[in-house]
């Protein structure tokens, strides 16, 4: 799970294996800690008709009640993988797929997919856009979003949190060596954790340049040998005649208003996630994971 301003946590090395926040985890925005990026004005939203005010009742009961399914049947779901798998999500993983792509679909937003989700230990970066992202991301492939710990306690966002198990991380260099250890712990049991690396999300209409620290964390010794990441683009299209931006949710844009208004509109939009080739950790820098995950991910979106 992650939000507009809410990018990964993740890990830098200091002496003999000890670990400490990145100092740009967390919350930053690219020239500005702590901040959503500000690149642009947001265009105006689309004032909302009787038509869209009818799609807004039918596509949200649509979505709220795929959305209650998904989480009243995911329960005991993990209540059985525990026992049969342990930590491994066989199942829950594609079922999560599935409820996020009928959500898109009950919002009006056409999906598909490229390339193919890898089978090894490893991780996944992506662009971020937007808070479909959360949908988008997870009907592509099971993964886990990494996000910083306050939004474990954010009201409402929490239960769909705990119930995606997404990864928390807190900017405490006391609690560095321990965070190591469990995203460690994770990857090694097959959890596909994804991280943001632009550290903010944007217009989608561009790729920020991703902050090398992020991607000490895949250095990790205590991480599994063959360790891969995988780059993810997602690109959003406009539906027929509105701004190219109409999915980006940056600067200070409302979520509220924002999310009423893709339900409103009455055209079709649509987005592609393409799955790139995963990039082996062996033999890489932080820098040089950064710039070929970077590279792969802004071709994509140019294309």
């Amino acid at each position: 799970m992650s939000v507009r301003d809410t990018g990964p946590q993740a890990t830098s090395r200091t002496g003999a294996g000890a670990a400490e926040p990145a100092p740009h985890a967390a919350a930053p925005a690219p020239g500005r800690q702590g901040g959503p990026w500000r690149g642009r004005v947001p265009p105006p939203l689309p004032r909302i008709g009787p038509l869209g005010w009818v799609l807004i009742a039918t596509r949200g009961a649509a979505v709220v009640s795929v959305l209650l399914i998904g989480v009243l049947l995911i329960l005991p779901l993990r209540a059985v993988e525990r026992v049969f798998s342990g930590p491994r999500r066989p199942v829950t993983g594609p079922w999560v797929q599935g409820v996020c792509r009928l959500s898109l679909w009950c919002m009006g937003i056409g999906w598909r997919r490229r390339g193919t989700p890898m089978t090894g230990p490893g991780a996944a970066v992506a662009n971020h856009s937007s808070w479909l992202d959360i949908l988008v991301l997870n009907a592509a492939m099971p993964v886990f979003f990494v996000s910083k710990a306050e939004v474990a306690g954010w009201p409402g966002i929490n239960i769909l949190t705990r119930v995606t198990n997404t990864h928390f991380v807190t900017r405490d260099p006391r609690l560095a060596r321990q965070q190591a250890d469990e995203f460690a712990a994770r990857t090694r049991a097959g959890h596909r954790l994804l991280f943001f690396p632009e550290g903010t999300s944007t217009d989608g209409r561009r790729v920020l340049p991703f902050k090398p620290t992020l991607f000490q964390a895949f250095l990790d010794p205590g991480l599994p040998q063959g360790l891969a990441i995988q780059p993810v683009t997602a690109s959003y299209h406009a539906p027929r005649g509105r701004d190219e931006s109409f999915y980006g949710w940056w600067n200070d844009m409302a979520l509220g208003p924002h999310l009423l208004a893709v339900l409103a509109e009455p055209w079709p939009g649509r987005v592609a996630v393409t799955l790139h080739p995963p990039i082996p950790v062996a033999g890489e820098s932080r820098k040089t994971l950064s710039a070929r995950s970077e590279a792969a991910v802004r071709g994509a979106l140019d294309a």
